[in-house]
């Protein structure tokens, strides 16, 4: 091969790997690691606030090199880059780096998760709607309630934007049915309550209704202190991890 050629390959190539990298958005992590998968690949980070990105919270992260999974421990503290594709449809863990062991000799395994069976009771949870108005889980008893938990700065089209989605053609649906649209509840319930109040909860769920405040008849858009969110997750998928992004069906003649 020519020294010509060999030139021009080398700028291709360079220009490719250039192409792939642009658009990747990258952000600064730090938390502990709670559980880890090599089959998958995966561990699960507690992590801190990430600037620009996302609120703090427990959720699974891919990792590129499978070595670091190897490697990490529950109950170690790492440092991360979380690396975005161009279009929010993937995410993982770059340039992982464990800043603290200490914490392996007290990190206990999360449960496996378990959701509750047909038939079994869930809590009367008080949940805040988009109007400020305190709602509870028993007002829709005789309907089937559809129930899913987002947060509304939720940056990745995957996640909290294509449940809120499927649920608004969901909705839709049931609007041509008038016989199953009021025998159903729709709920969208946020786990960042600090920054989703009311009036964010209204915006955010107006988008779904196309600008039709009507729709909150039969769709809240809620949030839950705290405490009761955990009792909540406890109850629903009985697991030490977040629940998060999993829709649950209940169906509330003899749930409460």
């Amino acid at each position: 091969m020519g020294l010509r050629r060999l030139f021009g390959v080398m700028i291709l190539g360079f220009c490719f790997t250039m192409s792939c990298q642009h658009g990747l958005k990258r952000y600064q992590l730090r938390g502990q690691v709670m559980d880890k998968n090599v089959a998958t690949n995966q561990i699960t980070v507690d992590h801190e606030d990430i600037p620009g990105f996302m609120s703090a919270m427990t959720m699974p992260y891919k990792v590129e090199d499978p070595a670091v999974v190897e490697e990490v421990e529950p109950g170690d503290k790492i440092a991360a880059e979380v690396v975005v594709a161009k279009n929010g449809n993937d995410y993982w863990l770059e340039d992982v780096r464990i800043t603290d062991k200490g914490g392996r000799k007290t990190a206990k395994a999360p449960a496996p998760a378990q959701r509750l069976a047909a038939g079994e009771h869930v809590p009367n949870l008080p949940l805040i709607n988009q109007d400020g108005k305190t709602i509870h889980l028993g007002d829709f008893k005789g309907k089937a309630v559809l129930l899913t938990f987002i947060y509304t700065r939720c940056p990745m089209p995957n996640f909290c934007p294509r449940l809120s989605s499927q649920f608004a053609k969901i909705h839709d649906d049931l609007e041509k049915t008038p016989e199953a649209y009021t025998k159903t509840h729709l709920l969208t319930v946020s786990f960042d309550p600090k920054y989703d109040t009311a009036p964010v909860l209204r915006r955010y769920g107006l988008a779904y209704l196309d600008n039709d405040a009507s729709g909150f008849a039969q769709w809240d858009f809620d949030s839950a202190a705290a405490s009761d969110f955990l009792s909540c997750r406890e109850s629903l998928y009985r697991s030490g991890r977040l629940c998060g992004f999993s829709p649950a069906f209940i169906s509330n003649t003899n749930s409460f």
